[in-house]
């Protein structure tokens, strides 16, 4: 059964809560704090206390949450894992923005 979160509309500056990152990925909220301590997962407001987290993090956070599942990873492999998962997009990004910029060739 497909979660309720799964076509869930985010708004792009519409700030998540901790309570609502978790329900969205699948990780428990010590989790989520886990990955903060770690640095893989970077809060809008570091220096309040209930952290807030940009949107663009659902979907790195709901893949990471699949694959704790699905290799029970400890909390420092979840991290790693989360930071590629993160350099992966933002590689994908930048490469999407180079093909706009360069012409095609016809061949």
């Amino acid at each position: 059964m497909k979660d309720e979160f799964d076509a869930m509309w985010v708004e792009k500056r519409e700030q998540l809560s901790m309570e609502r990152l978790a329900k969205m990925s699948g990780l428990s909220e010590d989790e989520l704090l886990a990955l903060v301590e770690y640095g893989a997962l970077t809060p809008t407001n570091p220096d309040e206390a209930q952290y807030t987290f940009a949107q663009h993090w659902v979907m790195s956070i709901k893949t990471a949450g699949r694959l704790r599942h699905a290799f029970d990873l400890e909390p420092n492999a979840l991290a790693l894992t989360l930071s590629l998962i993160e350099r992966i997009r933002d590689l994908q990004d930048e490469l999407r923005k180079l093909r706009v910029t360069i012409p095609h060739r016809s061949g």
